[in-house]
């Protein structure tokens, strides 16, 4: 029996199913991955924006969770038991890694666009404040110190080719040939120049750099200049030869060492760098109240004082619904609804950054008792499962976040680490191990240098699984130097 194939056009019914990202879903995630900081400026623009948003000043912004330290036979008790919020009640637990988004990437919302300050900042007092860069600074001083408009020439071209460590570009021969001047002339002009504020500048060298803040200190004496026509030596740690070199005893070599440490190598680095700002933590952490079980150990709470209090002007709404035109009251209606979206938004990225902290501290409760030798081992995964999130949710919570504990402040990726293996089928923390390494190194003593093979044999009879070229990726790491070094070092003169 033969079948004949028909071409003829069909038109069939197909149901399926599809995700698309939604404006609402993209600021959901968008506000999960901010820190408080950044979500804070993006609620200061939604409040210009909306006319039905106002902030709260006053009052909480979020309920304080209890983190229990012992870990419960059913890990579901402790949502129902009320003890962490429902995880139902998150929206944001989404894998958008393939889903469709017109027009954005799902995983291109970061904190590069929003930058907030606090509430005491004064722009007005920050430009008086703000001090001149580099080059503006040294065109000054340069204006001052030469009359001749050729040697002002020299020096605003050095200006220019200088580097942002404070170091000159250029070769001196090279810019004497370009410019066209005697080197002579040239030199002269820059050996004013390095005298200049912050002394050192226009060096050509770490030693000349040195040279002249020694000099200006009146300090630069025959031994402190032979010192540093052999920093090599003092890099390779080599005392006994510089000792001979120099012609002091081991005691003065140190207080030269000493007093090259207080130099700075880079003088211009200050000048151009953004200054440094505190860390501020999004999450706090405090002794809870102790209760008769002793289960309840640590309070977390959001940080009160960076994210603000959203209120939805319901009152204001009514009034201006009432007596408004269709065109003002699909005004007021998409203003509400997006209000009421942004406060459930917020809302449900504190309960998710709660969930999620608290479950890190539980893990880690070793080490907020005991310190870092009992970090344990710990992975996205491994928290995703707990609280029943997706490990992208965990991993946007985590991103950019800080959490204040009775240690320290610390970010909460420092809490997730590798794992290395054990005897006896346990893992051990790589940033424990790291911390051990450095331990055993720093008992050592000048008759007894420890190789890496010899770190390794110590940690594997402690039941820790380590290979040498571990142990010296972390003491690399911990910017240890190798043992032939240590031993030049601490070999007494």
């Amino acid at each position: 029996m033969a079948f004949a194939l028909s071409h003829a056009p069909r038109l069939d019914l197909r149901q399926s199913q599809s995700l698309v990202m939604t404006p609402q879903l993209r600021q959901a995630i968008q506000l999960l991955q901010f820190s408080n900081l950044e979500a804070s400026a993006f609620i200061e623009d939604e409040l210009l924006k909306n006319p039905l948003l106002e902030c709260d000043t006053g009052g909480e912004t979020v309920t304080a969770i209890e983190a229990r330290t012992e870990i419960p036979e059913e890990p579901a008790t402790l949502a129902a038991a009320g003890m962490l919020p429902d995880s139902t009640t998150t929206p944001l637990d989404l894998d958008a890694s393939n889903v469709y988004d017109a027009g954005t990437n799902a995983d291109g919302y970061g904190p590069s666009g929003f930058s907030g300050e606090g509430d005491d900042w004064n722009a007005l007092e920050s430009l008086e404040t703000e001090r001149p860069c580099l080059r503006e600074h040294l065109e000054q001083q340069a204006r001052l110190a030469f009359s001749a408009r050729e040697d002002l020439l020299i020096a605003k071209a050095m200006i220019v080719t200088l580097e942002p460590s404070g170091r000159l570009g250029d070769r001196p021969e090279a810019m004497a040939l370009a410019l066209g001047v005697e080197l002579s002339r040239l030199e002269a002009v820059r050996g004013i120049m390095m005298r200049f504020d912050p002394p050192g500048v226009f060096a050509t060298s770490l030693a000349e750099c040195l040279a002249v803040q020694l000099a200006e200190q009146n300090r630069l004496d025959p031994a402190m200049q032979a010192l540093l026509d052999n920093l090599e030596l003092l890099a390779r740690r080599d005392m006994r030869t510089l000792l001979g070199i120099c012609g002091v005893d081991a005691a003065d070599l140190a207080d030269m060492v000493a007093e090259l440490k207080r130099l700075d190598p880079k003088p211009g680095a200050k000048f151009d760098s953004e200054p440094l700002r505190p860390l501020i933590p999004d999450v706090l952490m405090r002794p809870a109240p102790v209760t008769e079980d002793g289960a309840v150990d640590w309070l977390l709470e959001i940080n009160p004082e960076t994210m603000p209090r959203l209120l939805i002007r319901r009152g204001f709404h009514a009034r201006m619904a009432a007596s408004a035109n269709k065109e003002t009251k699909s005004f007021l209606s998409e203003q509400l609804q997006g209000a009421n979206w942004l406060v459930k938004a917020l809302e449900s990225r504190a309960q998710t950054i709660l969930r999620v902290s608290a479950e890190i501290v539980r893990r880690q409760d070793g080490f907020f008792r005991h310190g870092i030798s009992h970090l344990r081992p710990l992975t996205l995964r491994d928290i995703a499962a707990e609280v029943e999130l997706h490990e992208s949710t965990v991993s946007r919570v985590t991103s950019n976040k800080s959490i204040a504990t009775p240690r320290g402040i610390f970010e909460l990726k420092f809490f997730f680490t590798t794992a290395l293996p054990g005897a006896n089928g346990e893992t051990h923390s790589a940033e424990t191990v790291r911390h051990r390494v450095a331990q055993i190194i720093g008992a050592e003593n000048s008759k007894n240098i420890l190789s890496d093979d010899a770190v390794a044999a110590i940690l594997q009879k402690e039941g820790i699984d380590i290979a040498r070229r571990t142990v010296a990726k972390y003491r690399e790491a911990l910017r240890i130097p190798g043992s032939a070094q240590r031993r030049r070092e601490k070999m007494p003169a």
